[in-house]
Order: C-alpha cells, then structure tokens, then sequence
C-alpha cells in the first residue's frame, strides 16, 4: 500500500519533511499541501505532483489523503491535530503537540474518546542510533539502577529573535523527551538555574542556562542549554547507575592527525546531526500507517507531558524557584496503570 500524505504547513521543515517522504522513505506519496501563504505551498506541492488544498480542514478531509503531517506554526497544531482524530485519520505532528497544556490535554481527550492511537509526536531522538543503543544499555540492566543523568545541548549561534523561554520550550523539550523515554520514568519538578551570560548572545538573552529535574524515581538530571557555544551543534547525554555508565557517542566521523594535533568534525547544526533520527522516525511511522496499525513512536500522551514540563521550566526561569511539573497519572489507554 502507498499511503497518501496530505502536508500542513510548506515551511523549511514541511518542504524538508515532503524531501524526506517523496525521496528517501518508501511506500509513501505526498498528494496535497496547505499553506496560509498559497503560493509557499504551491511552491512545495508542484515538484512531487501534489495538488494544494484550501486550507488545513478540507486536506484533512479529502479522499486522496490517507494520513496527515503537521509542520505548520505552533499554535495551529491542536487544531489540525484534532479535526485529524475526527476524521479518524492517522496524524504525525511535529513538535510541540500543542503549545497549551489544556490544549494538549483536549488532545489526548479526543484521541481516548475516538478509542484508537492516531497521534506521532515529532520527536525523532528516540529514532538516533546512538539513544536506542543507550536505552538497549539502560534496559538491559548492566548499569544498574540510574541515578544521575548529564546532559548538554549546545548550538554555535542563535538569531535575534530566539527568547530565554524559547531555551525550554524549543530547545530542551528534545532532552525533556528522550529523557522520560530512556529512564522510563516521570519528570515531576524543574529548576532553571542561570551563571554568568556569555558576551556573544544578543543582550535580551539569557545564556547559557543550567536546567536541574527530578524524575518520580528519585533520578536527578542536570542540562545546560548554551546556544551561542560558538564551536558546533553538539548533544552530549550521560547515564550514571548503580554498577556504571553510558555515555551518548558522538557522531560517526574520521580521526585526523595534521600540523601536531588530533581531531574529528563537529557538527553545525541539528539537521545533519540527526538526519538519520528523520528517516528511521518516517520510515516507522508510514510502515505502521500502511499496515493499518497504531503508531508505536512518541504518542499524544508524550506531548502533553512535554508541554507541561518546558512550561514548569519557564515558570521556573522567570520566577526562580523550583516548579512542580503537575503531570496528571498517565492513563491506561496510554499504558499507565490500570
């Protein structure tokens, strides 16, 4: 089966999104794309012969789309994202799910309702090689039980009109993900803690920001956000347990030796660093949408805990205290307890 894809939202990541789908991920067409600006999506649809739609609620609606992938503007999502459940169709949303916790939470109200998972997350580190092989690690035992847990995200520059909010809310909310997924386990208070500010950020800026959770179990987690680092793109994670460690590898890069020194690439930005997360996310998803089947990756329940949690984490920012996350008892239709 080919499935039939309807594209909201012809930004870079939508266009990168319809690349990805049309060019490197089989079993998949693109037939309709939507746009507030018509002409961005006609500029998207035309190169894979796909027609574009009138707006967001007539793609959802059509004949000729199977499944849905949101890429538009933040605070459109839960709209989409539900008219999606109503149709009953298969939706995979980029993040955030939603930029309200309430709307998040009507989300997964829907979806409960509707009786069947529709909703993906995009949050594709759970598809990079190197966290499925530390949650195989972790799983498995053979560190014991975590207890401490390292983490940095750091980006060379920023633009002007990237905020001290947005280092929670766009940044952090991968960690915030992937995090919960590895550790199996729930995020329940955040800390924003801020040292000294580089001289190279734009002065409405806080940064770097060191980000301290606390999970359900006990596990303490400290993230430093930096995102004027200067140098390269670079995601580190640590695992300390009971009987060791695992630590995230690097990217795969060669070793050169020239004029006395020894070095590897770093990457520069986010999209080479985790095209293969990309691929392996859509390859899943669409293998999962035609055979007819649930989606197993990041599900709508996820995102809503990621919402709450960057929420908590600017509310701390901005009032520097420790905020408790408040997350609601996972459901059982999500796999909580019954």
């Amino acid at each position: 089966m080919t499935v039939r894809i309807g594209v909201i939202g012809a930004g870079w990541i939508g266009r990168e999104h319809i690349r990805r789908l049309t060019g490197t991920v089989t079993g998949a067409r693109v037939t309709a794309v939507t746009d507030i600006d018509r002409s961005r999506a006609a500029e998207a649809a035309a190169p894979v012969g796909a027609r574009v739609a009138a707006d967001g609620a007539e793609l959802i609606a059509s004949d000729d789309v199977d499944a849905v992938l949101v890429t538009s503007w933040g605070p459109t999502h839960a709209e989409h994202v539900l008219n999606a459940i109503t149709a009953g169709k298969p939706v995979f949303c980029e993040k955030p799910l939603a930029t309200t916790v309430e709307d998040c939470l009507r989300i997964t109200e829907a979806e409960t309702a509707n009786g069947r998972r529709l909703v993906q997350v995009g949050f594709m580190r759970r598809y990079d090689a190197g966290y499925r092989q530390m949650k195989q690690v972790i799983d498995s035992g053979a560190i014991g039980e975590p207890l401490v847990v390292h983490c940095a995200h750091r980006n060379p520059t920023v633009p002007e009109s990237y905020t001290s909010d947005m280092a929670a809310l766009d940044t952090a909310v991968h960690e915030v993900d992937v995090l919960r997924w590895l550790l199996d386990d729930e995020i329940v208070s955040a800390q924003v803690v801020t040292p000294r500010s580089t001289r190279k950020r734009f002065a409405h800026l806080r940064d770097p920001q060191i980000m301290l959770f606390e999970t359900a179990k006990g596990v303490r987690i400290d993230l430093e956000v930096f995102v004027n680092c200067q140098y390269g793109y670079d995601i580190q994670c640590e695992t300390v347990g009971e009987e060791g460690l695992v630590r995230l590898p690097d990217p795969a890069s060669p070793a050169v030796r020239t004029a006395a020194a020894h070095s590897t690439r770093v990457p520069t930005d986010w999209v080479g660093r985790f095209a293969d997360a990309f691929d392996t996310e859509f390859r899943e998803w669409v293998a999962r949408v035609a055979a007819g089947a649930e989606p197993t990756g990041p599900s709508a329940w996820d995102g809503y805990a990621a919402t709450a949690i960057t929420r908590a984490t600017v509310t701390s920012l901005q009032e520097d205290r420790t905020v408790a996350t408040d997350i609601r008892p996972r459901p059982a239709f999500y796999g909580g307890a019954a």
